[in-house]
């Protein structure tokens, strides 16, 4: 309860920094904010008009204290451009990015833990070598070519092979999810494949070291084949820092999807974000933002406390110093 409580503080400390970094950082650029939102060929009066219906003319301690305080009640504020809540504006489009990297990590797991285990325990060693050379080429390719590549080859249209739409997304949303997750298959494919690759190194490289430990001769020792000592035993080790890595990709995960969404056409947050900045509508980039930095937060909070449910030796190494103190 300590840990968790003072992860939790540590959590809160943090969201509370970033939104000072996020305020000051869109304030301290050059040029007025009002003039910025309002457009070069705005005139003095519209300028003023903007500025006192946002609250710019007040101190930025005081403007400052406003947006945290609706940050607590949960109130993001509205849109400049399309007068919408920004949290149902996120909401919206957050239904097209979580799911296309969700699709992404199990696409990435799926072919990273596969090629991972594959690369340590095939017989052969031309097939351990053509997975990790396999691996370190996928590993390689930017995001943008890869899914450039998916479009030309399984875009319908486009492609050699005409399976999957490359472009848009349905307007009914999920409520037909056939259609949805047709327009996802690319998306996702283009992530989880570059993801994959890398999961597949990290795999390799732990069940590597697990694979001379004393923990798979004593598993070997019991009557278990070098291979199940490995799935059985040698997987439950590395589980700890697979999580963590898998944590840490779904987070970076999101900086990636940006990119595909613009790619593919998505109107999700990376394609949303890069709109309202293009539109100058600061307002909503600054709310966008703290909410992204919060999703980064979270994951790396539940990252912590699972790898300390998944590692006895944390709560023994802790148990230990207090007994020492």
């Amino acid at each position: 309860m300590r840990y968790l409580v003072r992860r939790i503080v540590l959590f809160i400390l943090a969201l509370w920094a970033i939104s000072i970094l996020i305020f000051a950082s869109l304030r301290i650029l050059p040029g007025d904010i009002a003039t910025v939102m309002a457009g070069i060929n705005s005139s003095p009066e519209q300028v003023a008009g903007l500025r006192l219906r946002l609250g710019l003319n007040r101190p930025l301690p005081a403007q400052y204290g406003s947006w945290l305080k609706d940050l607590v009640h949960g109130d993001f504020g509205f849109s400049m451009l399309t007068g919408r809540s920004i949290s149902e504006q996120v909401a919206a489009r957050a239904s097209v990015t979580f799911p296309l990297v969700g699709l992404g990590i199990v696409l990435a797991l799926v072919i990273g833990l596969t090629m991972g285990c594959l690369a340590v325990m095939a017989r052969s060693t031309r097939l351990r070598s053509f997975c990790h050379m396999l691996a370190l080429v996928a590993g390689s390719i930017p995001v943008l070519w890869g899914g450039l590549l998916l479009i030309l080859l399984f875009s319908r249209g486009t492609g050699l092979i005409q399976i999957f739409p490359s472009q848009g997304f349905p307007d009914t949303g999920w409520r037909r999810p056939a259609e949805a997750l047709q327009t996802m298959a690319l998306p996702a494919a283009t992530l989880g494949l570059v993801v994959g690759a890398s999961i597949t190194r990290y795999t390799r490289s732990a069940l590597n070291d697990i694979a001379g430990s004393g923990w798979i001769d004593m598993a070997r020792s019991c009557g278990m084949t070098r291979n199940q000592a490995l799935m059985r035993v040698g997987l439950r080790l590395t589980l700890p820092q697979l999580v963590s890595v898998v944590g840490l990709t779904f987070a970076e995960m999101i900086t990636g999807a940006m990119v595909v969404e613009n790619l593919f056409a998505l109107p999700g947050l990376g394609s949303g974000l890069i709109t309202d900045i293009g539109n100058r509508d600061l307002i909503a980039v600054q709310s966008e933002l703290f909410m992204l930095a919060a999703f980064f937060l979270v994951i790396g909070l539940i990252v912590d406390l699972l790898h300390r449910l998944l590692d006895p030796r944390l709560k023994e190494s802790t148990v230990t110093g207090r007994g020492r103190s």
